[in-house]
């Protein structure tokens, strides 16, 4: 089998990634630990998603190439949501849109062709993670061009979105360790509720925290706007 040198980059960046992510949820929303932690997480998932494009191209591995461009997309999109301007859009966020949009229909379609098949599927993905993964991205899609057509988002529309981009990465990210690599974890914990518990925990956490944004007073999400941005 070939051997990439970019193969320990890409398992120890997704290490660091699920670590410092860990933290960046669990760290106060703001303070200068949570924003370290921040950044810490979305260079490590940048790097991550990034080899494991290359890594899957290699191998011709079409689900990874996917989950590689949609997390980069995602975390990508998540800093620039916390580092621009309120009510501010680019050019990158037009061009960014076609990922999702384009990438989200292409699931949902290879989703009904297995659906409607006689056959396994043939990349081992289940049809249920085609509709899933495929409706996040046109969700995500939906909110790029909401976005783009009133100019920019602002106040807890922009925290929601920098909030549940991150956390979707590193759902990805658990979800692809815990789950897709338990052959590096001892015998009796391969598929275990624990692993199974550890992917899924990002969306618990992703929900408990867009709940409580939302229900976050003015000023409380203002000035965690401000610290998250590095403003503060």
């Amino acid at each position: 089998m070939h051997y990439s040198p970019l193969l320990p980059v890409h398992i120890t960046a997704g290490i660091v990634g699920i670590l410092s992510g860990s933290a960046a949820m669990i760290f106060r929303k703001g303070s200068a630990r949570h924003v370290q932690a921040g950044k810490v997480f979305v260079i490590s998932m940048l790097t991550m998603a990034s080899a494991a494009v290359y890594l899957a191209v290699l191998k011709h591995q079409t689900p990874n190439i996917l989950a590689g461009i949609l997390t980069f997309y995602l975390i990508t999109t998540a800093w620039l949501t916390a580092r621009s301007r309120e009510g501010e859009t680019s050019i990158f966020d037009k061009v960014a849109l076609l990922i999702p949009l384009l990438g989200g229909t292409w699931v949902w379609i290879i989703g009904l062709l297995k659906l409607f098949s006689h056959t396994p599927p043939k990349d081992g993905v289940p049809i249920e993670m085609n509709f899933f993964i495929g409706s996040v991205m046109l969700l995500a899609a939906a909110g790029d061009i909401r976005m783009l057509v009133r100019g920019g988002v602002s106040g807890k529309k922009r925290l929601v979105r920098h909030l549940w981009r991150m956390c979707f990465g590193l759902f990805i990210a658990a979800g692809s360790f815990f789950l897709g690599q338990q052959q590096v974890f001892p015998a009796f914990l391969r598929r275990s509720v624990l692993l199974v518990i550890l992917a899924i925990l990002p969306l618990a956490l992703l929900i408990f925290w867009l709940f409580r944004v939302w229900f976050a007073n003015g000023y409380q999400v203002k000035g965690v706007q401000r610290q998250v941005a590095g403003t503060d």
